[in-house]
């Protein structure tokens, strides 16, 4: 049986196509203005890859801030029932999954099946995702791939506002005039994430094994600072952006198995 899923992030969309419990087929597309037509380049992109055409999907499945936009999808889920499903399937003793995106944290908890039991979600100001991020990589004058790099490079961070995009950013202009080292301010916008994202988790409990996905997962510095503040390891997987697709795409094969019978 073969299905997709498609994740139409506020930033990128990803499309995972599954046969029988593997993936052979991943496709991403810059979300712009045009979601649905970044679903459809994602898409083509993955089936490509896995040399197939639309008509050999039995089910495909959407999540992602733009899911209802999502082209010829037969089913929609929750971003957060889509990281469940990926969190358990990648680590079968998962039950606290983070997802970390460009605009929007999660924290959810679930089953041994990898159904949602309980969440929480940090959407304000995008404080605690990849655009905050962003916005303090500008203010340093450093490039965004830097910013890891650099914080681990620092021995102590101070304090910034993470409760704001605006405030972190005036807190990072007053740490420069104060002449601060990049690499502790670095650290200290990763600190400051971490801290908003394990306040999130231990909301839900500390539930191993801990599992972070999303596009900020590749980020060597932020991982390092959510496992001071979680005081615990942290599991991520190879393609952890592509988690909620995958997530998608595995809801999609359920649906599908339950359609045949």
């Amino acid at each position: 049986m073969i299905t997709a899923g498609v994740d139409l992030g506020t930033q990128s969309v990803k499309v995972i196509i599954l046969k029988d419990g593997a993936v052979i087929g991943r496709g991403k597309a810059f979300s712009g203005f045009d979601p649905a037509k970044a679903a459809e380049q994602a898409m083509d992109e993955a089936l490509t890859r896995a040399n197939l055409s639309l008509g050999d999907l039995s089910h495909v499945t959407a999540t992602g801030a733009s899911m209802a936009l999502a082209p010829k999808a037969d089913s929609t889920v929750s971003m957060m029932g889509a990281d469940a499903k990926a969190g358990v399937f990648l680590f079968p003793k998962a039950r606290t999954i983070i997802d970390v995106g460009a605009e929007e944290a999660r924290a959810v908890r679930c089953d041994d099946r990898g159904v949602m039991v309980e969440f929480v979600v940090n959407e304000r100001c995008a404080a605690g995702a990849g655009a905050f991020i962003e916005a303090m990589a500008r203010a340093l004058e450093v490039k965004l791939e830097e910013m890891g790099p650099l914080s681990l490079k620092a021995e102590r961070a101070s304090p910034i506002n993470a409760s704001c995009v605006i405030f972190g950013e005036s807190d990072v202009v007053t740490l420069i005039h104060r002449q601060e080292s990049k690499p502790e301010i670095a650290r200290a916008v990763f600190d400051a994430m971490a801290d908003r994202i394990s306040s999130m988790v231990h909301r839900l409990g500390v539930n191993p094994d801990v599992v972070l996905l999303g596009g900020v997962a590749k980020d060597a510095g932020f991982v390092a600072s959510l496992k001071r503040k979680l005081d615990i390891d942290v599991l991520i997987p190879e393609f952890p952006e592509f988690a909620g697709a995958l997530g998608a795409a595995l809801i999609a094969a359920s649906k599908a198995e339950r359609s045949q019978k």
